[in-house]
């Protein structure tokens, strides 16, 4: 292969695996919804855009530089967490999984409005104070805004990993999940765990509207990565964060590949639908995913 498809693809690969890792991040919403309460959230896309709009809409409006609006996207979304479970989620406890996945569908509804009404529907920007001058890694050049992007997700993707594996709490909250109805038998707080759950899911979400609303701006549309990360979850397996990782990683790179290499031939559009057939492929041989955990149940 000549050195400059050997560049072309090592290119591909390494913007695959920065994109990847932030799927990988927005992922771990959904992974640690479905830990806590065994169910989908399928407002997690929404959740991600309405922290996004927290954000640029304090640094647009209040004028507030950009670290001080991506904690007050933190705040308010471990707010809003608190505050939906309370109100909406919390008289779900012990209901059938399927009461909670059309709450959920609900919420990205009520929020995908609640959005345009507060923030407008038109395109605001959210400047990361970092330079537009590419990093220049000898055959690759990475934004700098990816680079952080994909820093701030690895950081924090190895600390819920190490919440679930090793801290009472993360056990706890996989116990929850388990078995509502045997964890609150042995003593263990359904409803603190499931409030958390959310509001863990808040400070995942903050992170990923943050970091994608950089680089894409944010507007209604921002709500879509939450639909992109779809397969990360389904592929890695929906209760494994180790999962989100690996899947978010073979997401990234699968896109950028397709984009660079079929696209000119077939005019574009590639990288759109690669993912879910990636994810089609990976249902037919294991429903569970690469690292989900496979139940068996008696009938």
């Amino acid at each position: 292969m000549p050195d400059f498809e050997w560049g072309f693809t090592l290119v591909l690969l390494t913007n695959g695996i920065m994109i990847g890792l932030m799927y990988a991040l927005i992922a771990l919403g959904f992974v640690l919804i479905f830990k806590a309460t065994d169910a989908i959230n399928f407002a997690q896309g929404e959740f991600v855009m309405f922290a996004g709009f927290i954000a640029a809409g304090a640094a647009d409006m209040a004028g507030l530089p950009f670290w001080v609006s991506a904690l007050l996207a933190v705040a308010g979304m471990v707010a809003l967490g608190f505050a939906l479970e309370r109100v909406v989620l919390r008289p779900l406890i012990c209901r059938p999984v399927i009461a909670v996945i059309m709450a959920t569908i609900g919420l990205a509804a009520v929020l995908r409005g609640t959005a345009t009404m507060a923030f407008g529907a038109g395109t605001r920007a959210l400047v990361m104070p970092v330079t537009d001058e590419p990093i220049d890694l000898g055959l690759v050049m990475l934004p700098p805004v990816q680079l952080v992007g994909a820093g701030v997700s690895l950081i924090f993707l190895a600390g819920f990993t190490w919440f679930f594996l090793k801290s009472r709490t993360g056990i706890a909250m996989r116990a929850v999940a388990d078995s509502q109805q045997v964890s609150m038998a042995v003593g263990i707080n359904v409803r603190r765990y499931f409030a958390l759950a959310w509001a863990m899911a808040g400070v995942v979400s903050a992170l990923g509207g943050v970091v994608w609303g950089a680089m894409l701006s944010v507007d209604n549309q921002l709500a879509l990565v939450g639909l992109k990360v779809f397969p990360v979850v389904i592929l890695g397996g929906i209760d494994s964060v180790m999962g989100a990782v690996i899947g978010g990683l073979i997401v990234g790179i699968v896109e950028n590949l397709a984009a660079g290499y079929l696209d000119p031939y077939v005019g574009g559009g590639t990288k759109d639908f690669a993912p879910y057939v990636l994810m089609i492929l990976v249902l037919m041989v294991r429903p569970e995913g690469i690292f989900g955990r496979r139940r068996i149940e008696r009938v």
